[in-house]
Order: C-alpha cells, then structure tokens, then sequence
C-alpha cells in the first residue's frame, strides 16, 4: 500500500513548522496521530524523513527529496481539481490574480468590473504582493496570474506583454487647470513640494533615479506606502504635487498629469503566469479582457 494525500500533507506541514506541536495544531489533528501517521508514510517509503534530535525537527536528506516531489505532485492534483471544475462557457469558475501595488490605483478597478460584467459566474481572489512574491507565488500554484513590471524573470515565468506605463508630474486641476497642455521642465521641479511614495515602492526607485540624473533634489514633505494615501494628500492640500502613473488621473476627474521635460522613461507591464501551468477558462478569458481594456484606454503599446 503507497502513501496517502493525508501522509504528503502531514510531512510537509512538520516540515515547515519544524515542530510537531504547531503542525498537529495547524492541521487540527492530535500530536500523537501526526507522530503515527508520519512513522507508518517513513514505513512505506523504507527511509527516516525526520530527523527528530535536537532542539526542533528537521527534514533528513532523503526528506529533502521527498517532500520536493510530495509538493509538485500536490500542486499538479490542485490543477486537476481545478481543470475538472473550468468549465469552457465560463458559468463558474475562480481567478487567483496578483498584482504590484501600484495597479491596485489604476487598473485592478476597470478590470475586475470589466470581468463581472462579462462572466459573472467567475468568482476572483485579487492580492497585492512585489514582483519577486508574485513570481514564487505562480512557481508554488498559490495564484494563477500576475501583473507587474516586465523584466528579468525566475526560471518557469512566461510573461505577456500588456501595455507601456508612462509617468508624470500629477496635480490638483484646480490649482493648475491647463497643467496637461504643457510640458514642464525638469529644474522647475526643484520649485515643487512633493508628496512622493515611500521607497517600498518600484516607482519611487523609478523616481529617485530620473531625479539624480538631472540633479534635481525637489523637497519631498510627505511619503506614504499608498497609492491612494498620495492621491487624495495631493487633491487636498494647496501646492502638493506627485509623480505617479499618468494612467491614475482617469479615474480622478480632480487629478491631472504635467508632462515633464524631458520626460521619465516609461516602463513594460507584463501579464506573467507560471509556463507549464494549467491555464484555465477564466485566465483565458481575463487575459482577452486585459488587452481589450488596455486598448479601450488608449494604454502605449508594450
């Protein structure tokens, strides 16, 4: 008799608790039943997966090796699971869908209307997560796709390419009501108070770059890690201005974009999903939708 689900799922919770204790715990069952089961799964393979000296647990080398194969072939029955409830005319069906945190200003809205407008039966689990967890995230079979910032990928990463993001100086139109008639030079920026994202953020890297290459050192008064934190400090307080998406002023009637001179250099957003991944109906359809968006939107080819 070979080892059960149950037996896969019980090592690899040991082994990432390192503890039997906290694993029996997060898998609601008692110690003594994980301690069994995990003896009778080492009886069936014919070797010790656990080391259980010292002050904790440890996976042997051949648990190294196994519990490798016991998740791939988890995650390949999670994909079977999922490819049997797809269903081709798009009535059911679920998205696991991540992004970087700046969509979440701009386009997560526009698309997930657009998705339950068109297939509302397509149930959505949308994340916010940096590229580098977005990737491992797709790798693991924890979402199924991502959008961010198109660039070096890990091994297994496809990436489709969207749209190209341009940025600029953002404002209140009532403090500068012809602001995106003309281009504003990048020394004026120095007159500028700016209320700019922290450097948790890509696009603050994007910013501090372009600055240091003109030798511009504008005076940032405040820094927040949200989007929409700046988009609503910049609307309400007199003389603040921002750099962000040019894209966040289509949905902010009070927001709009200053070119600059010359202007930042603009950047690739990719659709990345994991390669040999199952690529359900629902992906299928977001994917259309995406690109029929991104065009609705007159977004500058990638």
């Amino acid at each position: 008799m070979g080892p059960e689900l149950r037996h896969l799922r019980y090592l690899i919770a040991v082994a990432e608790n390192g503890n039997f204790t906290r694993a029996a715990e997060e898998l609601r069952i008692s110690q003594p039943t994980l301690s069994q089961q995990i003896k009778q799964l080492e009886r069936v393979v014919g070797a010790q997966l656990l080391d259980r000296g010292g002050r904790g647990v440890r996976l042997t080398d051949a648990g190294e090796a196994y519990v490798h194969y016991a998740r791939r072939a988890l995650r390949d029955l999670a994909a079977a699971d999922r490819a049997v409830l797809d269903v081709a005319d798009l009535s059911r069906g679920h998205l696991r869908l991540a992004m970087t945190p700046t969509f979440t200003a701009y386009l997560i809205g526009p698309l997930v209307r657009a998705m339950h407008e068109k297939h509302p039966g397509i149930t959505l689990d949308v994340r916010e997560m940096a590229k580098d967890r977005m990737e491992t995230s797709l790798l693991a079979d924890e979402i199924d796709l991502g959008i961010a910032f198109a660039g070096p990928h890990l091994p297994g990463i496809g990436a489709r390419a969207l749209f190209t993001e341009t940025l600029s100086l953002v404002v209140a139109a009532t403090a500068d009501p012809g602001a995106d008639r003309a281009a504003l030079p990048v020394r004026r920026l120095a007159e500028r108070q700016l209320a700019l994202l922290s450097s948790d953020f890509v696009t603050r890297e994007h910013v501090d770059g372009y600055l240091a290459e003109h030798r511009v050192t504008p005076p940032v008064v405040v820094e927040a890690n949200s989007v929409q934190a700046i988009t609503e400090i910049v609307q309400r307080v007199p003389g603040l201005a921002t750099v962000l998406p040019d894209a966040v002023t289509d949905d902010h009637p009070h927001l709009v974009p200053v070119a600059l001179d010359p202007p930042l250099p603009a950047r690739r957003v990719a659709l990345l999903h994991r390669e040999s991944g199952y690529r359900s109906a629902a992906a299928r359809a977001f994917t259309a939708l995406a690109d029929e968006l991104v065009r609705e939107r007159g977004y500058a080819p990638a």
